[in-house]
């Protein structure tokens, strides 16, 4: 069976720095998986491959058999890999139904002429692009909220809402950097909840970069661990987090 997630020998290098040496992981459809390490262990930049930001100087990288390296983010994006961000990236000056309504617009296009003079395709494609989005609200019990500012949610929400807006791009792998960063115990749990229900129900595949070990050790079921650029270990979670050099390096203990 194709995997959803293939890197072969995927590296980047600063000058003289290795900031990913030699990354070479599988991830197969429907897994949710973490990738964790300590700060500046290469994890944001592994993201950063495979979202386009950067270009690899070694290796490659495929989505679901299809060899993406080198492709720019937009073209990756329309692909099926989408991501949300350490730190919250939404438009906060939109609504919270406009904020979903931009990651339609992969499936939902109309011409330039039909948005300036307001022609009837355009109350067709707005009307349909509303439906949508409400239905994405609605699974992350937003929907009552879809006129406010994105700005006024509470932070646990904002997660909530960055989230929506990337499945609303059809993605077939969503990356989450660092999801429960910032969050309380009690909107961790949520989160983990969240997460696991887009899994189960929207048949996706996962990878996720995060420091909370109760929450990767909660939901991932294999998970890599990164220090200094290169793989220290690899495999089931609960295994490799007992495992001493990841102990060592990553727990400080």
């Amino acid at each position: 069976m194709t995997a959803m997630l293939e890197t072969k020998n995927l590296g980047i290098s600063f000058g003289g720095l290795k900031a990913v040496d030699g990354l070479s992981l599988k991830i197969e459809k429907g897994q949710l998986y973490g990738l964790i390490g300590p700060n500046g262990a290469g994890k944001t930049t592994a993201f950063n491959l495979l979202t386009g930001v950067y270009k690899p100087t070694m290796g490659n990288f495929f989505l679901d058999g299809e060899k993406l390296t080198g492709h720019n983010t937009i073209e990756i994006n329309k692909k099926g890999v989408a991501r949300t961000f350490q730190n919250i990236r939404l438009f906060k000056q939109l609504s919270v139904l406009d904020n979903v309504k931009v990651g339609l617009h992969n499936d939902y296009q109309y011409g330039t002429a039909v948005g300036i003079f307001r022609l009837p395709a355009f109350f067709k494609t707005e009307k349909e692009m509303n439906r949508k989005a409400i239905e994405l609200l609605e699974v992350f019990d937003l929907a009552g909220e879809k006129d406010y500012l994105a700005s006024n949610l509470p932070y646990g929400k904002q997660r909530k809402l960055e989230i929506a807006r990337a499945l609303a791009t059809s993605p077939k792998l969503l990356l989450l950097d660092e999801p429960a960063a910032g969050m309380n115990p009690n909107e961790t749990q949520e989160l983990m909840d969240t997460i696991r229900f887009v899994r189960d129900n929207f048949n996706m595949t996962i990878l996720l970069i995060e420091h909370d070990m109760r929450l990767v050790s909660g939901i991932c079921e294999e998970i890599t661990v990164l220090n200094f650029g290169t793989v220290l270990a690899q495999g089931e979670t609960s295994k490799v987090l007992k495992d001493p050099e990841v102990v060592r390096a990553y727990l400080g203990e």
